[in-house]
């Protein structure tokens, strides 16, 4: 994620940032220019840009709970941003819970589309595409006879439905526990399920099967037998030297939707490193020094990615376990690992 910058006064800002606390003008960010602007009020509910004033915008209808900052043009039938617009159902915004909940998933879901909208990957909604856009349910749990029966996460042609208790720290970890996952976050989800939608529509839709299963193997294993299987028995002894996570080795679908996830964690952060500067040179381990001098979105392979990410992901994990923190990237980059990857930025670039 980029460092932004108020254009009226030059104030460093940041992604999820609604004021500048230098010159007070209220912020916005415009989509379609992946950019956020200063703002002056016209008639309510319009909005003008401070350093553009012929571009008249409003708000994001979910700006009235404090849950988006997107922009709209003014002449946009949509009420709704370009994230928000993917949404079916929403938490319950009649309690406190459900808008504190609404406010961290929408803030997950602008980072998702922050990177789609970079990558210019495909992202039709429903009103586009009836049979297979893009839609969000955030389901509640429910309780039968006394007992709370989790939401499913997950995906179906396009509907992908999270766990909306997930925005609640405690019932996330206690779900990464018993999931025994290294990593569960809600951007994470967003990211994997994603993930499914993207290779419905740049694998399936584009007849690239030949490609995928080369790298990923072939998808049409029986996907409930093997998912069955994964829970049963566990990942193979030797995943690591194949997959990005165990749950990747259940299915090819899921390994494609684990690296799509990955790929997007890894040139966001490396985006956000660049922005600060950062660069990594430990004394007497030359092998591991780093800069980010690059746009990590328009990387030239996954080789480059990789060579950076890696010093950079031990740096932060060691910064993290100085804090009495978990590692923020427990994970492992095989050779076929940055293979699979590199099949993932090759399959965006084609799109």
């Amino acid at each position: 994620m980029r460092l932004f910058t108020c254009d009226h006064c030059g104030q460093p800002v940041h992604f999820d940032n609604r004021q500048c606390i230098r010159c007070g003008h209220q912020l916005g960010f415009v989509p379609d220019r992946l950019a956020i602007y200063a703002l002056e009020a016209d008639e309510a509910p319009n909005w003008h840009l401070v350093s553009e004033p012929t571009r008249q915008v409003r708000f994001c209808a979910n700006a009235e709970l404090d849950i988006c900052n997107w922009l709209v043009d003014m002449n946009d039938p949509q009420a709704y941003c370009v994230a928000c617009r993917h949404n079916r159902l929403v938490p319950n915004t009649h309690t406190q819970q459900g808008v504190d909940r609404w406010r961290r998933i929408g803030q997950a879901q602008r980072h998702l589309f922050y990177s789609l909208l970079r990558l210019a990957l495909p992202h039709p909604d429903r009103t586009e595409d009836p049979q297979g856009g893009l839609v969000f349910d955030f389901l509640e749990d429910e309780v039968q006879g006394g007992a709370v029966v989790p939401a499913m996460t997950g995906h179906e042609e396009g509907l992908i439905a999270i766990r909306a208790a997930e925005a609640d720290d405690a019932t996330r970890e206690q779900a990464r526990s018993l999931m025994n996952e290294p990593y569960r976050t809600l951007l994470g989800h967003f990211r994997h399920e994603t993930g499914h939608f993207i290779w419905n529509k740049l694998v399936r839709d584009r007849d690239g099967f030949e490609a995928f299963r080369a790298v990923f193997g072939d998808e049409r294993a029986d996907y409930g037998a093997a998912l069955q299987s994964h829970y049963d028995n566990g990942p193979p002894a030797n995943w690591q030297e194949c997959f990005i996570s165990a749950y990747a080795s259940s299915h090819p679908w899921e390994d494609f939707a684990e690296c799509f996830a990955h790929y997007l964690h890894i040139v966001d952060t490396l985006e956000t490193a660049r922005s600060f500067g950062l660069a990594i040179d430990p004394l007497r381990y030359h092998d591991m020094a780093a800069e980010v001098d690059f746009n990590s979105y328009k990387a030239e392979s996954a080789e480059q990615l990789v060579s950076a990410w890696i010093p950079l992901s031990v740096a932060i994990n060691s910064i993290q376990r100085s804090m009495g923190q978990p590692d923020s990237y427990p994970f492992v980059l095989s050779q076929q690992v940055v293979a699979k990857l590199d099949y993932i930025r090759e399959l965006i670039d084609g799109a």
